[in-house]
């Protein structure tokens, strides 16, 4: 009997939760970080200040939640599925751009709130942190796998190509070329694949290339 009373009222609370979030993407993107408090995005839903506070304990509990959120709502896992899936690093770093061109312009918005205030709000501060701590693994493993397939051209090393993948996830980048020049994203995807490819792959016959590391 409990089961059958819980149910709907943890369903409920996770419509709540849901809304509660997608009021506070809207809020960023249309006003900025600096407009974000819980009574604006209480309004926004339609309900008191409690009711937010029952879902998050802070605005800094809301603003880490997002995170997660922006991951469900745009497929941020099915897009990087694809690039673990490759057959081989150079393939991953094909589907890598293309990855960066299906998902960072759904999340432009935010991740451009977020930036502008990072450096005197501390929530946005986290938040970016998380963010840049997630892409840098994952440019890492990129990094590393070309390198161990013997496909990381010189001289990068895997600190360095990791560095490099980063500085090109780029919301300035996002911006100015699909917004301001009209590129697509099938345009964009395409042409930073073989922007990435011409300056990281080594050709099979490079003598200089990195060796993959020998069995330990």
């Amino acid at each position: 009997m409990s089961r059958s009373i819980d149910a709907p009222r943890n369903a409920r609370s996770r419509r709540t939760r849901s809304a509660i979030l997608a009021a506070t993407r809207a809020l960023l993107e249309e006003r900025g970080l600096e407009a974000l408090t819980m009574g604006e995005v209480a309004e926004r839903v339609g309900v008191s200040r409690r009711g937010i506070y029952l879902h998050f304990a802070s605005r800094t509990e809301l603003v880490t939640a997002l995170f997660d959120y922006l991951a469900g709502e745009e497929g941020l896992h099915t897009s990087l599925r694809r690039v673990w899936e490759s057959p081989d690093a150079v393939a991953a770093l094909d589907e890598w751009a293309r990855h960066l061109a299906r998902y960072h312009p759904r999340v432009l918005a935010v991740d451009q709130a977020v930036r502008r205030v990072r450096r005197h709000d501390a929530d946005a501060a986290r938040h970016a942190e998380r963010t840049i701590a997630s892409q840098l693994a994952h440019c890492r493993r990129l990094a590393e796998w070309l390198a161990r397939e013997g496909r990381l051209a010189a001289p990068w090393t895997v600190p360095s190509a990791t560095d490099m993948l980063l500085g090109l996830i780029s919301s300035d980048m996002v911006e100015t070329l699909l917004n301001e020049r009209g590129w697509s994203a099938d345009e964009f995807g395409d042409r930073l694949a073989l922007l990435l490819r011409r300056a990281l792959v080594a050709d099979r016959g490079d003598r200089n290339a990195p060796r993959p590391p020998a069995p330990a």
